[in-house]
């Protein structure tokens, strides 16, 4: 049975670059972005894993730990994170988890047998402190991943799950909400102060709450 958005991720507990890590012990209260990689030394993951370890400070803002996932065993992850931080000129920063028996590709589906039935396909699952699955993508082996739109998804998850908006098309941190339906507009009115602006009326507007 795949994993479905509300889900409870299961855990589990496998070596990883930074030793034995039992999932939801290493999550703790965090967010969490599990990535998947189809395996070590391949050149797309190379250049993803080096931006995700740039772009660490920013996910750490955000209460988010990051951990990628690679069918190879850990010896093989530690070479490669020399590759890494050479060619991409960052330092490895988050655990790469070893997966050789597919245990957790297994757990989470990433192996989807029409694409390639051995390596597990570009997925991202953002979870949230409750291990309650929020998100996921699934890219092809040959297209790698845009951070800058996960870290976005990361802001608009947590704005939405503390404010009742919802964000709208290309919405970034700082743009205006939408109002979410199920409040009258003149109660929308009193609730959010910064104003109200009625396009339609299933479409209104405001101004991000929590700015």
């Amino acid at each position: 049975m795949a994993l479905q958005l509300g889900d409870t991720v299961p855990n589990f507990t496998q070596d990883s670059t930074e030793g034995v890590i039992n999932f939801y012990d290493w999550a703790g209260d965090s967010w969490v972005v599990l990535f998947s990689h189809p395996k070590d030394f391949t050149p797309v993951c190379t250049t993803e894993l080096g931006t995700v370890a740039r772009l660490k400070p920013e996910f750490d803002k955000r209460n988010a730990k990051v951990i990628a996932l690679s069918v190879d065993d850990s010896d093989s992850h530690r070479s490669w994170v020399g590759d890494i931080e050479e060619t991409q000129k960052a330092t490895m920063n988050y655990p790469i988890l070893a997966d050789p028996d597919r245990k957790v590709s297994d757990l989470y589906g990433m192996i989807h047998p029409n694409a390639n039935n051995t390596l597990t396909v570009r997925s991202v699952f953002i979870i949230d402190p409750q291990k309650k699955l929020r998100l996921t993508f699934t890219y092809p082996a040959s297209t790698g991943r845009n951070f800058d739109e996960i870290l976005r998804v990361i802001d608009s998850l947590q704005l939405t799950d503390n404010y009742s908006v919802a964000t709208p098309a290309d919405w970034k941190d700082g743009g205006d909400c939408v109002v979410v339906p199920s409040i009258p507009t003149e109660e929308a009115k009193q609730k959010f102060p910064k104003g109200v602006t009625e396009v339609k009326p299933y479409l209104r507007l405001t101004p991000q709450p929590n700015k």
